[in-house]
């Protein structure tokens, strides 16, 4: 069966070098780069090297962002750990780039003030953190801390564990939506000419006799449709996996996969108004509470990942107790139970190990091996993904037609107007995260729903109408793709959005080309992968997953006529319900 047949006569197109690739077999033969990994290293390499006026194909094995990159802690940061282990470069790394990425996808990439209590004996004390955040705050070139008392920081942070307290800090990071961070790349390197096809594996490097890269196979994953395409060279960004197309040329370094896991929990059951960090108590490790788009994240665990890296991981039980130990220390007075979890997700970090440190203390840089034309770049952080293309882009220079380089200073993302011409109804705020996400296309987004899609998903910061679009616009192949990674409702609402589907199947009928029975199949599919993956273990879903009791549902009724409010409506009812609780 073609990809064609499959995905309907409506197909999903591919815009390439001005045409339109609907079948891997219609995909042009010959390329400057193949690049291998579709998660925001790929992204970054695409988007940088379309830039170059290079002719750049990307294809990615499962969905765009399927892996580490739609699973991160959400954060752009510098990372303050790495000042304690002396990583001083690493930190202004990542400090600049997150000052660039703020400048540059508003919206998308926001300011994130963060909390972190102090308390008396704890390590590191005032004096130590005070010192790394000036540093921090240099770097940045702006001061952005400060340091409370016991009395004003329990103010702020009302919640937190009061025994022992001696005040804590206030400081600055940011925050992104992780796929959409990749998607926008990969969006805006296909407008400005490359090519970019997921659920498409490459299944062989091609090689002259001299063992230099001429090219590759690929096959889409589902149809097992193989096309043979040149190419001057092959970039490896495969994370986890990228072992398996180049083993390490270093006997003693391999990839060691690290799990991070975090759990998800409605606003009202961990009520902060910013994020806030502490270490947690039973290995000093820093551990972060972060709101994110109407939620609450708590992790993240760094463990080793013994089970198959080519499967979704999912949290384990050891994990969890980890999790909830660290939130009960800090926040005793909420009482928080699992039973209020919303979901659960898990990444994997691709960390280069000689295995004998402890999994919290390896090193996240990134390293480049070359061999006769293919390039493989793996670790580093989301954060600092534009460097890793610069340093993978250098490495494959000798092999390519240009010796052109990247434009250090221009910037990553295409500029997008301040306000749009006609708003429709939405605030600026709206606009500006539509924009950083959607770029350009968010004026179109809007034009084309109508007034009752212009309105957010109970419980979420996401429009109705971003669905449709995306599923429209954006290669989506299965409901899991459209709910996990294009909107983020599968880990913000209940049972992944079990109780929208039908709204969701209704506004997406014109733009999927899928009949009942495939909706039914897609359907079974994302709830089974939900259950697996982002459910906490052992928890069995509701033939009806309506939220429980008259108040909530009157909430969301509200949300839907007072969208701009909702957020004060929600925070309120948590507060009574936790005051209810404490009496």
């Amino acid at each position: 069966m073609s990809l064609t047949q499959r995905l309907g006569k409506r197909g999903r197109f591919v815009k390439v070098l001005g045409m339109l690739i609907m079948d891997i077999k219609d995909l042009p033969e010959n390329w400057d780069i193949v690049i291998v990994g579709g998660g925001i290293t790929g992204a970054g390499i695409f988007r940088e090297a379309v830039r170059m006026g290079l002719k750049v194909l990307l294809v990615e094995r499962m969905d765009y962002a399927w892996g580490t990159s739609s699973r991160s802690s959400k954060l752009v940061h510098g990372g303050l750990r790495y000042l304690g282990e002396g990583q001083i470069l690493m930190t202004k790394a990542c400090v600049e780039e997150r000052e660039r990425l703020l400048n540059e996808a508003p919206g998308l990439v926001e300011l994130l003030g963060f909390l972190m209590p102090v308390y008396k004996d704890q390590k590191p004390g005032k004096k130590i953190l005070n010192a790394g955040l000036a540093l921090y705050d240099l770097m940045a070139r702006e001061k952005r801390h400060k340091f409370y008392g016991a009395h004003e920081f329990s103010m702020m942070a009302p919640h937190i564990k009061q025994e022992g307290l001696i005040g804590g800090f206030r400081f600055f990071d940011a925050q992104v939506d992780d796929a959409r961070l990749v998607l926008r790349l990969i969006n805006e390197g296909v407008e400005s000419g490359g090519c970019a096809l997921n659920y498409t594996s490459v299944i062989e490097i091609r090689r002259n006799e001299r063992g230099e890269v001429i090219g590759v196979v690929v096959e889409d994953t589902e149809t097992q449709l193989r096309k043979t395409l040149s190419a001057a060279a092959v970039i490896n960004a495969t994370g986890p996996q990228a072992e398996e197309l180049h083993p390490s040329p270093e006997p003693k370094r391999h990839i060691r996969p690290l799990r991070g896991s975090h759990l998800v929990f409605p606003s009202w059951v961990l009520p902060v108004a910013q994020a806030m960090c502490f270490v947690h108590p039973r290995d000093n490790r820093m551990v972060f509470v972060i709101p994110w788009e109407g939620a609450v994240l708590f992790g993240t665990t760094d463990v080793d990942h013994m089970g198959d890296i080519s499967e979704e991981p999912a949290i384990t039980e050891e994990e969890i107790t980890y999790l909830m130990e660290g939130l009960r220390t800090f926040f005793p007075s909420l009482d928080i139970s699992l039973d209020n979890c919303i979901s659960t997700f898990a990444g994997i970090r691709p960390v280069l190990s000689e295995g004998e440190a402890a999994p919290s203390e390896e090193s996240r840089d990134h390293v480049v091996w070359e061999d006769k034309g293919l390039v493989t770049i793996t670790g580093g952080k989301l954060t600092t993904f534009r460097r890793l293309a610069w340093d993978a882009l250098k490495a494959v220079r000798p092999f390519l037609p240009s010796d052109q380089v990247p434009g250090k200073n221009d910037p990553v993302f295409s500029v997008v107007p301040e306000r749009p011409k006609e708003d429709y109804g939405l605030s600026l705020h709206m606009w500006e995260r539509l924009y950083g996400r959607y770029g350009k296309a968010a004026e179109e987004l809007v034009a084309m729903a109508s007034p009752d899609d212009l309105t957010p998903i109970p419980g979420t910061c996401t429009l109705w109408a971003e669905i449709p679009f995306a599923a429209k616009h954006e290669q989506v192949r299965h409901l899991a793709d459209l709910l996990l990674r294009r909107v983020r409702i599968g880990l913000l609402t209940p049972w992944g959005g079990k109780e929208y589907i039908d709204r969701i199947k209704k506004i997406c009928q014109s733009v999927l080309p899928w009949d009942d029975r495939r909706w039914n199949e897609e359907i079974d599919m994302y709830m089974s992968l939900w259950m697996r993956s982002y459910a906490l273990p052992g928890k069995e879903v509701p033939i009806i997953a309506k939220r429980e009791g008259f108040f909530s549902r009157s909430l969301d009724f509200l949300e839907t006529l007072f969208p701009r409010c909702f957020r004060v409506v929600r925070t309120l009812a948590g507060r009574l319900k936790i005051y209810l609780r404490m009496r």
